[in-house]
């Protein structure tokens, strides 16, 4: 369409001109002494027409002329840039290759062809961020070459160049490297200390909080790192099965860092209800509080949602539960001897619960039942502690009743073990 149009444009104009050029009479004089000259009006704008295009063509040929210094300067700059980011490309593509004599190398003289341009007055675009991924690039090749003094210096001059807003991701980035770094070479605090200058929306990334996550640990701050697994498991760094098991591994370092009865509370105070209802947390908790001469009626509190779900609970986690209970037997209530005795009943063939039980009467001072319930779990126990020690008390039981044929017997069994 627009062809035609152009078409219908130009047949226009080749009839207006036609139509005037047709029955134009008039002449142009031109006195030259002594000569004069007439010419009609239309070969008068014709020639003019000829000297304004012939005059305008040399004016264009001497203004390419004296441009070609200019443009031979911008050609060359030109190469210098594309050679810039050729040496970027090949300095990643050494480091990927594990070559990183060569991708520092690359990185430098990056580096250096920047600078060449910026001394000509060439800016390129985004020349920060250009030198700092350089200076990254040469620092990451160093710390592989473990030559920490060249490392230091580029990371330097990348945080120097980051510096400007129109760099701030790439400030951020060496910041996040730097840390990274630091926990290569066993240093946490260094990295922490990294972590901590880096913005707040960008400390909180996944991969910021992974860095965290693993310092802290390595510092042995559990209560930070704690903090920093909870936030990875709400942004769902980890699968929940994973979450889950390094939430309750962190809280049971962070119980384990109490040495006195009032740190094992804050430190049982600070995790969140469903890690107190972790049974392995729980059932580490009670026995910490007993180790720590602590509470035997809080530690029992502490095991009451963890006994409440015995029936789902492993075979091992049932012995463990078992065992943290039987430390508190000293101070046994009555509501405990209930709850106990109802859920051996409920259950008549677990060894684990006739060993509870049986403990528990006994420490009632209930000898009888506690012989009877005993007797029927030494038979079926397969924890080896648990096992000698339900002999031992009934070697004990066999003494206090005079029966010393049977404390003997008993009493081997439990060497046996």
């Amino acid at each position: 369409m627009r062809a035609v149009l152009w078409l219908l444009a130009l047949f226009g104009i080749a009839s207006a001109i036609a139509l005037f050029a047709g029955n134009n009479q008039g002449t142009v004089t031109v006195f030259w002494p002594p000569y004069r000259i007439d010419v009609s009006l239309n070969l008068a704008l014709l020639i003019a027409v000829a000297l304004f295009a012939f005059i305008h063509a040399v004016l264009g040929a001497l203004a390419a002329l004296f441009d070609l210094p200019r443009q031979a300067q911008r050609w060359r700059n030109q190469q210098k840039e594309r050679s810039t980011y050729a040496f970027l490309l090949d300095g990643f593509a050494h480091l990927t290759a594990g070559r990183f004599i060569r991708a520092r190398k690359s990185a430098e003289s990056a580096i250096a062809q920047e600078q060449s341009l910026k001394d000509a007055g060439v800016k390129l675009a985004g020349a920060a961020q250009l030198r700092t991924i350089a200076h990254l690039l040469a620092a990451e090749s160093a710390q592989a070459l473990q030559d920490r003094a060249a490392r230091e210096e580029h990371l330097r001059l990348a945080l120097e160049d980051a510096s400007t807003r129109e760099a701030q991701e790439t400030h951020e980035g060496a910041l996040m490297r730097a840390a990274r770094w630091s926990l290569q070479d066993r240093e946490p605090e260094a990295a922490l200390k990294w972590l901590k200058d880096m913005p707040q929306g960008a400390a909180r990334r996944t991969l910021a909080l992974r860095t965290r996550l693993k310092a802290s640990r390595l510092a042995g701050l559990s209560a930070e790192a704690l903090d920093t697994a909870r936030l990875l498991a709400k942004h769902r760094a980890f699968s929940p099965e994973a979450a889950q098991s390094i939430v309750r591994g962190l809280a049971i370092d962070l119980l384990n860092g109490a040495y006195d009865t009032a740190q094992l509370m804050r430190a049982w105070q600070s995790l969140e209800p469903a890690e107190r209802q972790m049974p392995e947390v729980a059932i580490h908790a009670a026995q910490r509080l007993a180790a720590l001469g602590g509470d035997a009626q809080l530690a029992r509190e502490w095991l009451l949602p963890v006994w409440e779900r015995y029936a789902t609970l492993g075979d091992s986690l049932k012995t463990r539960l078992a065992q943290a209970l039987e430390e508190s037997f000293e101070s046994l209530d009555g509501v405990w001897l209930a709850r106990i005795e109802a859920a051996q009943r409920a259950n008549p063939r677990d060894g684990t619960l006739q060993y509870l039980a049986g403990m528990a009467c006994m420490h009632r001072q209930l000898w009888g039942k506690a012989q009877q319930l005993l007797t029927q779990a030494a038979l079926g126990l397969q924890d080896a502690r648990m096992h000698r020690k339900a002999w031992r008390a009934l070697a004990q039981l066999a003494e206090q009743r005079g029966e010393d044929a049977k404390a003997g017997e008993a009493w081997k069994r439990a060497a046996s073990d």
